[in-house]
């Protein structure tokens, strides 16, 4: 089961996404405020991160897609297309990023980018500099505030 938010009033909506094909656009009518909006779902997986569940959240996991994954705090009207939703004051609305690209053999790399956040952007206890690019190896695990994100492949999904 999947969840998507109304853009007008944030309420949750539960779909089976078992019952959908990769590409699809669908239509849903918010329940609570009547908005009716639509996604299309993702057609290529790039891997996903998996936030660990904390005190400040539960397990999520985000899907990534090729280009920039902006990772930070879930806030309505926030522009960032990888949203965790925490009560992690250390995260923030954009603390950094990760692209998703291929290099020469067709392989899909991952770079890791802080945004210059306030409390940084951490792989293996080094900090990262704002703006400095590090390659992720796929099952690193890196920080940022207190949370804790672990970076799957497509084939460990």
């Amino acid at each position: 089961m999947k969840r998507v938010r109304c853009p007008k009033c944030n309420q949750y909506i539960v779909f089976d996404e078992t019952q959908c094909e990769a590409g699809q656009s669908l239509v849903f009518q918010c329940g609570n405020c009547g908005k009716q909006f639509s996604i299309r779902l993702g057609t290529k997986n790039c891997g996903s991160l998996v936030v660990i569940e904390n005190v400040f959240h539960y397990k999520q996991v985000l899907p990534l897609q090729m280009g920039e994954n902006r990772i930070g705090r879930y806030q309505k009207g926030n522009p960032i297309n990888a949203p965790i939703e925490t009560d992690d004051p250390s995260v923030d609305l954009w603390h950094c990023s990760v692209f998703v690209s291929r290099d020469k053999q067709g392989h899909l790399v991952y770079t890791l980018q802080d945004a210059n956040s306030n409390t940084g952007t951490f792989v293996d206890n080094v900090e990262i500099k704002p703006r400095e690019r590090l390659i992720l190896p796929v099952g690193s695990m890196f920080t940022i505030g207190a949370t804790s994100i672990l970076l799957k492949s497509k084939d460990e999904e």
